[in-house]
C-alpha cells in the first residue's frame, strides 16, 4: 500500500476529539434507543464509507444495479450532493446534474429503468418511492448512506479505499473520518476498494488482520477496469467503432489527451491512460466541481494547445454530467469529448459469493413472492 496517500494533521487533533466526542454520543443515542432508526418491509441495501472522498461508491451501486435489475424492480436513493434543488425529487427525463446532482444523473442515464429519486431525508426519500404504485419498488440502494441512521437497512456495505484504510485514519478535521472506526461494526459486508490487479496474496492476509472484522461480517476486495471510451455528444463524434463512436483505450495510441476531472483523485485514471499514450495534459478540478464559464475557456484553450495531430478530451462519467449541458461549452469541441467508463471487479474469485450474498438477503426478504420464480428463470 502507498502510505504516502494518507496525510494526517496532527494538530487538529483536539478539535477531532471534540468532533468525535458529538459522533459518539450521537451514535450511542441510536444504539441505545433515544433516537429511532426506522424500517422498511422492502430490501433496502446501504452503500456508504466511514470517509469522506471517494472510495468508489457510485461504481459499487451500479454494479448492484447491474446484478439486480433484469430480475425486478430498483430504486436508488441518494442525497444529491451539490445539486440546486431541495427535499424530494424524482428524475425525469428533463432531469439534470443541476437538478439532482452528477452521481445520481450518472446512474439515471445509464440505467433508465431504475428508479432514481434524490432526498436529503432518506426516511422521507424511501416514504415517498414506496407510495409509487406501478411498478411497485422492489428494492432500495441507499447511495452514501451509512452515516444517515434514522434509516434501519437490512444490508449495509461499508467501502474503504486499499490506499487509505480506515484503520490507518482518523477523525475529521485531522483526517477524513466520518465517524470512529468502530462504526465498521454496523456494516455485514465490507470492500477494500480501488486494489492493483496484481495485488499479492501477502496483502489481503495484511489487510485482512488490520481490518479486525468480526465473524459474521464478510470481506471482499475490488478493482476499477476501465471500458472503452464513450463519446460525451455521441451525434456529433465521428462514427470509428461499433456500437457506432465508441473508443477501444488501444486506439488513444499516439492520441494527445487533455484529461479533465473534478474527482478526489484522478491519479489511478491517469495512470491507466498512460499504459496507452504518454501526451496526457492533466487539467484537474476539486471533486463534484462546478464548472466557470472561464474553466471552460480554460478547456478550449488548453486543448488548442495540443500539438498531436490526433487529439482528444477525456473525463469521467461524472465529470461529462456537468459539461454535456453547459451553455458555455464550445460547439467544436464536442466531438473530440469521450467518457472514461469505470466498472467493478470483485478480486480472488469472489464474484460469485458476493453476487449470491446480494441476491440470498434481497431473495429473503423480498415482499414479492414470485422473486425467486423469476430470479431462477433469468439465471436459466
Amino acid at each position: 500500500m502507498d502510505e504516502h496517500f494518507i496525510k494526517i494533521h496532527k494538530w487538529l487533533y483536539p478539535v477531532s476529539w471534540i468532533y468525535g466526542a458529538v459522533v459518539t454520543v450521537r451514535n450511542k443515542l441510536f444504539d441505545w434507543g433515544f433516537l429511532r432508526s426506522k424500517s422498511f418491509d422492502v430490501p433496502v441495501i446501504c452503500i456508504g464509507n466511514l470517509s469522506v472522498g471517494g472510495t468508489g461508491k457510485t461504481p459499487h451501486t451500479e454494479y448492484l444495479i447491474k446484478l439486480l435489475r433484469n430480475s425486478y424492480h430498483v430504486a436508488v436513493l441518494s442525497r444529491g450532493y451539490k445539486r440546486h434543488s431541495r427535499g424530494y425529487v424524482l428524475a425525469t427525463s428533463q432531469s439534470t446534474a443541476h437538478s439532482i446532482g452528477d452521481e445520481p444523473y450518472q446512474m439515471y442515464t445509464k440505467f433508465p429503468s431504475v428508479t432514481l429519486a434524490v432526498d436529503e431525508n432518506r426516511c422521507h426519500g424511501i416514504e415517498q418511492l414506496l407510495a409509487i404504485k406501478e411498478p411497485p419498488i422492489e428494492v432500495v440502494l441507499l447511495d452514501d448512506a451509512f452515516q444517515h441512521r434514522y434509516v434501519k437497512p437490512g444490508l449495509s456495505i461499508l467501502l474503504t479505499d486499499y490506499h487509505r484504510l480506515f484503520c490507518d485514519d482518523t477523525l475529521l478535521p485531522a483526517g477524513r473520518l466520518r465517524e470512529s472506526v468502530n462504526g465498521k461494526n454496523r456494516a455485514q459486508i465490507v470492500i477494500v476498494t480501488k486494489c492493483p490487479q496484481d495485488i499479492k496474496p501477502i496483502d489481503y492476509n495484511i489487510i485482512t488482520k488490520r481490518l479486525n472484522l468480526y465473524p459474521y461480517q464478510q470481506l471482499y476486495f475490488s478493482s476499477f477496469r476501465y471500458g472503452n471510451l464513450q463519446p460525451v455528444f455521441p451525434s456529433v463524434a465521428p462514427g470509428v467503432d461499433s456500437p457506432p463512436n465508441e473508443l477501444p483505450l488501444s486506439a488513444l495510441v499516439n492520441t494527445d489527451i487533455l484529461l479533465v476531472t473534478g474527482i478526489a483523485s484522478p491519479a489511478r485514471m491517469l495512470e491507466e491512460l498512460k499504459t496507452y499514450t504518454d501526451q496526457i495534459d492533466l487539467f484537474s478540478f476539486e471533486d463534484h466541481h462546478h464548472f466557470s464559464h472561464r474553466d471552460m475557456l480554460q478547456i478550449k484553450e488548453r486543448f488548442k494547445r495540443l500539438k498531436g495531430e490526433h487529439k482528444l478530451i477525456v473525463t469521467t462519467e461524472k465529470d461529462a454530467t456537468r459539461l454535456i449541458h453547459h451553455p458555455a461549452l464550445s460547439e467544436e469541441l464536442k466531438p473530440f469529448i469521450y467518457a472514461l467508463p469505470i466498472e467493478i471487479e470483485i478480486l480472488q474469485n469472489q464474484q460469485d459469493k458476493f453476487n449470491q450474498h446480494i441476491i440470498g438477503y434481497v431473495r429473503e426478504n423480498t415482499r414479492n413472492s414470485s422473486f425467486s420464480e423469476r430470479e431462477d428463470a433469468h439465471q436459466s
